[in-house]
């Protein structure tokens, strides 16, 4: 038996655009909260490896077991590309041929084009899924607006002919158009407090990076690591020679 009022009775009395409207309030928040929930198992994840990884990386004795050392530890796999990518931008620079078109590249202008290429596809990994919740977060109001506004017009519309009209037979429909504006800003609200939350964490992972692919910068060219960390500190050390 259908309830008389309430979401029940909206679903009973909705059109196809009323029914529209709902199934996409519902794929919206379905697709935002599973952004929300993977991202949120990843950033748990990054928090708890990086540190770790930049650590086995800078004190590892040569440069495959750095890479190794740094792959096991970066569950997220960030660091790690981009510690991989440029390893083999500087394996690529010393087996060069002495003659070649790029015999006159310096080391460094190379080692760094390759580290900035990757840090680009870094960012984009690390970004992954903010679009989503920006558009969900920016979209889901006026989608639950429209389905209001249809919803008051389909109930007055339903009205129209009739000599006498009570109040309950007006409020009663309307109320329930209402709730679409409800349905929107409860889909809305988590996607922009977690585009919000994940922001300024990525802000936090993307500097890590930035200083960590300077350091390796510095490594692969001049042999000096520039990243090791004790207690949250740098302490700038004098490489061995890479293997």
């Amino acid at each position: 038996m259908i309830d008389n009022t309430g979401i029940a009775q909206l679903i009973a009395q909705a059109d196809g655009v009323g029914i529209t409207v709902a199934l996409l309030l519902g794929l919206m928040s379905v697709a935002s909260w599973s952004v929300i929930v993977g991202k949120g198992v990843t950033q748990l994840r990054m928090r708890r490896g990086l540190l770790r990884a930049q650590q086995a990386f800078w004190s590892a004795p040569s440069r495959e077991e750095a890479l190794d050392a740094m792959r096991r530890e970066d569950a997220s796999g960030v660091f790690a590309a981009v510690a991989s990518s440029a390893l083999d931008a500087a394996r690529a620079f010393e087996s060069r041929s002495a003659d070649g078109i790029g015999a006159g590249v310096d080391a460094g202008e190379f080692i760094g084009r390759s580290l900035q290429q990757s840090t680009v596809f870094a960012q984009a990994r690390v970004e992954r899924g903010l679009t989503l919740l920006a558009s969900v977060g920016a979209t889901a109001p006026f989608v639950g607006l429209l389905g209001t506004v249809w919803g008051i017009y389909h109930a007055l519309s339903g009205l129209s002919g009739r000599s006498t009209v009570v109040l309950d037979q007006v409020a009663g429909p309307v109320g329930e158009a209402l709730i679409m504006t409800a349905a929107g800003l409860f889909v809305a609200i988590p996607a922009v407090l977690a585009y919000n939350a994940f922001t300024r964490a990525n802000r936090l992972v993307l500097a890590q990076l930035d200083g960590f692919a300077h350091s390796l910068h510095a490594y692969l060219v001049a042999g000096v690591r520039l990243g090791a960390q004790e207690h949250g500190r740098v302490a700038p050390l004098r490489a061995a020679k890479a293997a």
